[in-house]
């Protein structure tokens, strides 16, 4: 029998792009409703009622396809809530056109490459803050180069990295530098400094939108993020 906690739990890998976590911990799921013959309805909700058309296309998309892959899921109706353009999303959601059919004349293309520059953001800013925490404990910046992610242990941190890794196509096994370029190059040591900056003030960026869409969210709804409804019928 299909289990909300199952569909939750595919829920949790679908990201908001642009801030880097999980819809479920945002508070973007509104509603979720599974039944035990295989239907789930999924309902979101995002900041403001003109939050970007291309992420929120990405967020429902995405919704759909983890969903989906859920085993016992039949059918799976993704909808999104209060905003201008709920209609042309849900629609191109529901029929799997792309963004592209969803808005014709408006938008240039698909929405890959857009995924893959805040991938990339993300993947330099997990990479800061692993760095970050490696040098305050004394590693030296020639040996910080050399690091490679089997010597990190079990920090959350390491997962959340090689899971960006991975579906940007780079190294993530244990025998993977730390520090890599979005082209999977080793970062020399004397490049460090200026990419800890870079990855810094991505970082910072990330968090301030992040605690800014969620101060927006509490607003516009009240209550705090994951207090969605839940329910198995």
């Amino acid at each position: 029998m299909l289990s909300e906690q199952a569909v939750r739990q595919a829920l949790q890998e679908v990201l908001d792009p642009e801030l880097d976590q999980p819809i479920t911990e945002l508070g973007f799921v509104a509603r979720l409703q599974v039944s035990g013959t295989g239907e789930v309805a999924v309902d979101l909700r995002l900041p403001t009622y003109f939050c970007a058309p291309n992420f929120a296309y990405l967020m429902a998309a995405d919704a759909r396809e983890a969903v989906s892959a859920v085993p016992g899921v039949r059918q799976v109706r993704v909808r999104l809530l209060d905003h201008f353009a709920s209609e042309e999303i849900n629609a191109g959601v529901a029929a799997d056109s792309g963004f592209r059919a969803a808005f014709p004349g408006l938008a240039d293309g698909e929405l890959e490459q857009l995924r893959r520059t805040f991938l990339r953001k993300a993947h330099l800013a997990c990479q800061e803050q692993l760095a970050g925490k490696l040098l305050r404990s004394g590693v030296e910046p020639a040996q910080l180069v050399r690091v490679r992610l089997g010597e990190l242990g079990t920090d959350p941190l390491v997962e959340r990295l090689r899971k960006r890794r991975q579906k940007l196509g780079l190294p993530c096994d244990d025998d993977a530098l730390l520090l890599l370029d979005e082209h999977g190059a080793p970062v020399a040591e004397e490049e460090l400094p200026l990419r800890l900056r870079r990855g810094r003030a991505t970082r910072v960026s990330i968090e301030s939108n992040r605690e800014w869409c969620q101060g927006l969210l509490a607003t516009r709804y009240g209550g705090t993020p994951g207090d969605e409804r839940a329910t198995d019928r």
